[in-house]
């Protein structure tokens, strides 16, 4: 039975309509959401002064929710920085270099080793790693940092993340909202993340190859490839930096440190290696430089998170969970409702289903999760598939695309893993997400074409 849509769900569907218009035409979508937080928590809460908490409970829950990778991210750049200092920086990434000579052979390693990290240990501990040792190294062989931000992002937040095949947590919540084993759907999610990732990999490089022929997409290295010079101990830690890293991949995989934990583990190393850079570069001034290395981190953190938390504070209103956090127990969950609405509408056959339930599940992924739609994609296979004799784990497949792709994630700038992306590389968080937008889209109706032959 489809929900009973209200003055705040319409509301709330006008203003993304709004923000996806305004993203098209390429224009900042913070006041639009700012008004629409407002509106909608207005209208729920018939209240001007819960209204006007009701903004900055979103805002909060944005920025709690997002903080953990904006601090990984600024020791990230903080530990770079006290590298680059002594020159470290250089030495470390200088034997891979001739491996990436190429601005081709740089997009494609780049994300391949994104993919098999974002695997095994999922995407945004992953970014924080790759993305750091490789992405200037990428840039350096004349790939632009936009280029680099969506081989990343794509390969590893779109295509490992949507397959999820060594964790598999959200095959695990697909599966058990379909009523089916996780095993009916490792096959089907396996092919059709890949279908969808080496479309959108391959229509993301032609993207890249034919900005960098008009010269639209400038080359915006984060480290300088001249020579510079190097401190007394710029070869040791040339040395033991990667080191410290992979002990880390090694210590994730084999203890079954995943997401948060994962996250917390290279934060923790990057801090290490922060300290040790500083004081053996000039133990005289370290206690002023590791302030200096810090803030230069935490501000280039704040840079590009500063128009993403009042956008995420918009649609994190859409989440049930989090809406109750922001206006209060009772709170409907948006966009759960609407996607349920849209089901309701479908008409029968398995055309019409594959593709409303990819829509649902994008729909589901604007709250910037990308697994909080799953129960409803699973369930909505489940409903539909049973009665028609349709494979109900292909459809479940589908609509796990659609909601990962879109809030895992590739398509909406307030993700975490399209932010943690762009902030190790440098860009423009809604700029990379408009970049993906066509060879993504491109990759799920692939995916999804696929699985109606699947079905």
């Amino acid at each position: 039975m489809a929900p009973t849509l209200t003055a705040v769900h319409w509301t709330y569907l006008a203003t993304i309509l709004v923000v996806i218009f305004l993203m098209i035409r390429r224009r900042d979508v913070v006041l639009p959401c700012l008004a629409g937080s407002f509106v909608v928590a207005l209208l729920y809460k018939e209240s001007l002064i819960g209204a006007v908490q009701g903004i900055f409970n979103g805002l909060m829950e944005a920025g709690t929710d997002l903080f953990d990778v904006m601090l990984v991210i600024a020791l990230m750049v903080a530990m770079l920085q006290s590298l680059r200092i002594m020159g470290a920086d250089f030495k470390m990434i200088a034997p891979v270099r001739r491996f990436m000579s190429t601005p081709t052979r740089a997009f494609f390693i780049l994300g391949s080793i994104m993919y098999v990290a974002a695997i095994f240990f999922w995407p945004t501990p992953a970014t924080a790693l790759v993305g750091t040792l490789l992405i200037p190294v990428a840039i350096a062989s004349g790939l632009p940092a936009m280029g680099a931000a969506m081989a990343v992002n794509i390969m590893g937040h779109g295509m490992a993340l949507s397959g999820d095949l060594v964790i598999q947590g959200a095959l695990k919540l697909s599966s058990e909202a379909a009523g089916i084993a996780v095993q009916e759907m490792f096959i089907p999610a396996a092919i059709l993340s890949l279908v969808a990732g080496l479309t959108a990999t391959g229509v993301a490089f032609l993207m890249v190859r034919r900005d960098m022929l008009s010269g639209e997409t400038p080359k915006t290295p984060l480290i300088s490839m001249e020579e510079p010079e190097f401190g007394r101990y710029a070869g040791l830690f040339a040395l033991v930096v990667p080191i410290l890293m992979f002990l880390a991949v090694a210590i994730m995989v084999t203890m079954k440190i995943r997401g948060g934990g994962a996250t917390a583990l290279l934060g923790g190393t990057a801090v290490l290696i922060l300290f040790a850079a500083t004081v053996a570069q000039s133990p005289r001034t370290s206690l002023e430089d590791i302030v200096v290395h810090l803030r230069h981190g935490l501000l280039f953190a704040i840079k590009i998170f500063a128009p993403v938390i009042p956008i995420a504070g918009f649609f994190f209103l859409g989440s049930q969970g989090a809406a109750q956090r922001i206006l209060g127990e009772g709170a409907p969950g948006i966009l759960y409702d609407l996607g349920r609405s849209l089901a309701a509408c479908l008409p029968l056959g398995k055309i019409p289903l594959a593709f409303g339930n990819l829509i649902v599940g994008i729909i589901t992924g604007l709250d910037g999760s990308g697994f909080s739609g799953l129960p409803l994609t699973g369930a909505l296979a489940q409903a539909f598939g049973t009665p028609l004799s349709v494979n109900i784990p292909v459809l479940a497949s589908i609509g796990q695309m659609g909601a990962i792709w879109a809030g895992g994630g590739t398509l909406v700038a307030w993700s975490f893993g399209l932010a943690a992306t762009a902030g190790i590389a440098g860009v423009d968080p809604l700029e990379l997400a408009r970049k993906n937008f066509i060879p993504v889209l491109t990759g799920l109706m692939a995916a999804t074409a696929v699985g109606i032959f699947m079905m």
